[in-house]
């Protein structure tokens, strides 16, 4: 698994739901995340963050809960690849707002896995 990982870190992606899905099931059963919730946003539920080591290298992924409908309990992922000090930086500034926090600290790093949805 280990080598699977780094071998799509390493490499160039095209956008694939499939690798992504990959991705996050890694992730997630790498690591024990740490989950910021944003009761208050309208967009963003909640923002996990891991580390996951990798030959001895610290690689580091938010993966990103959007909010479906305000109607809805359902929300949908998307992992980010981001830097060391991502966690700290968002953590420090999502109660205020989550969008904002995410827009300055998390979105700027969307193509890092070419799995992040378009906003535009």
């Amino acid at each position: 698994k280990i080598l699977f990982l780094f071998i799509l870190i390493t490499t160039t992606l095209t956008s694939n739901a499939q690798s992504c899905e990959e991705y996050m099931d890694f992730v997630k059963s790498e690591s024990y995340g740490t989950t910021y919730t944003s009761y208050n946003s309208d967009a963003i539920s909640k923002v996990t963050f891991y580390d996951v080591m990798i030959d001895y290298q610290t690689y580091y992924f938010a993966i990103v809960c959007f909010k479906g409908n305000q109607y809805s309990y359902s929300c949908s992922e998307y992992i980010y690849q981001v830097a060391s000090n991502t966690k700290m930086n968002y953590s420090m500034n999502y109660y205020n707002s989550a969008g904002e926090a995410f827009w300055k600290y998390i979105e700027p790093y969307n193509q890092n896995l070419g799995c992040a949805p378009n906003f535009e």
